[in-house]
């Protein structure tokens, strides 16, 4: 079980001795994510990821960034807009000056995060493990990805089903057409096939 709070504090313990500035910005982290309109992008999908990123942190170039933009990555998260990357990229690189990182350290996080909108393959190595990290719920046991696709749908309640349904299956088909999901060898061997399950299985449902 991941303590996320533990696991934010021994990260930020190795850049700043500032207490006050840890805590602050934990409690703006956890704030963002315990919002009542996340249903799924929630401290539930933070710690999943997290636990991703302690799983293959040998194969990680820059974990520390990487665990960076994985808490930062969904700080904004709205449903009727689509900036959200983009401001959640900009607040991490706000944070992370104020805690201190070299300017390179805070490029590569903030292009990380901008990344996880379009899903496309990256040259960095790290910004692919983060993507899959994030994804990786699609290739779980179909009853995971069942709740997994539950609660989007609890996100996007204000639109009703014959317009949620166009959009989630345009989602739906664009995954199903890429010529692969996962990025990284180690998640393309271990989820893609039955990521492409779940999501044609999602596709059926909704016709």
């Amino acid at each position: 079980m991941i303590n996320l709070r533990e696991t934010w504090n021994e990260l930020l313990f190795r850049y700043t001795g500032k207490i006050r500035l840890i805590n602050e910005l934990w409690s703006e982290i956890e704030a963002a994510y315990t919002q009542s309109n996340r249903h799924y992008h929630n401290l539930a999908h933070l710690e999943y990821m997290v636990s991703k990123a302690r799983e293959y942190h040998s194969s990680l170039a820059g974990p520390d960034i990487v665990l960076f933009s994985t808490f930062y990555h969904d700080i904004v998260y709205h449903t009727l807009r689509r900036d959200s990357e983009q401001k959640s990229a900009g607040i991490a690189q706000d944070r992370l000056v104020r805690i201190g990182l070299p300017a390179e350290k805070i490029r590569k996080c903030y292009n990380q995060i901008i990344a996880t909108k379009s899903h496309k393959e990256s040259v960095e190595k790290d910004t692919n493990f983060l993507l899959d990290f994030d994804l990786a719920v699609l290739g779980e046991s179909p009853q995971q990805y069942r709740e997994y696709s539950q609660k989007i749908r609890e996100e996007f309640s204000v639109y009703p089903d014959f317009i949620y349904n166009r959009g989630r299956e345009r989602v739906l088909r664009h995954f199903l057409d890429m010529e692969r999901i996962f990025k990284t060898k180690e998640f393309y061997s271990k989820y893609e096939l039955q990521a492409k399950k779940n999501l044609a299985e999602e596709l059926e449902r909704l016709k």
